[in-house]
């Protein structure tokens, strides 16, 4: 697993990327900066990787697990629930490739407002 640092608005938190093709070519991007836009609890943005899904791509998700999300070419933090969630679950507007999971609590990624500034970086090691 290769350890990232994402910063957002005034928050920052560590994540790791999984083995995955997709998670590989975001990888190989990095550092990727854009500007938040906010779904419930999840923080997307627009990322220079074009990815097609990978077979394990799924709607529901694990608090703190990172996505991709083809149609927007978009990387996604999921801590909470979303306006199309059930009780209970975490759902992402239609499939996602999980490339990743922060570390620790995302709850802090509350403080994310749309607009705010994000960077993904990679921790060398």
């Amino acid at each position: 697993m290769k350890r990232i640092v994402i910063r957002a608005g005034l928050v920052q938190v560590a994540a790791e990327l999984n083995n995955s093709p997709t998670a590989e070519a975001i990888w190989r991007e990095l550092p990727i900066t854009g500007s938040a836009s906010t779904w419930g609890e999840e923080i997307y943005f627009r990322i220079p990787v074009s990815c097609d899904l990978e077979s394990s791509a799924r709607d529901v998700l694990e608090l703190g697990e990172l996505g991709y999300w083809p149609p927007g070419r978009a990387f996604c933090i999921f801590f909470g629930k979303t306006p199309i969630s059930a009780p209970g679950e975490i759902r992402a507007a239609s499939a996602v490739t999980v490339v990743g999971r922060v570390l620790g609590d995302p709850k802090g990624l509350l403080q994310v407002r749309d607009g705010d500034a994000v960077r993904l970086e990679g921790v060398p090691g």
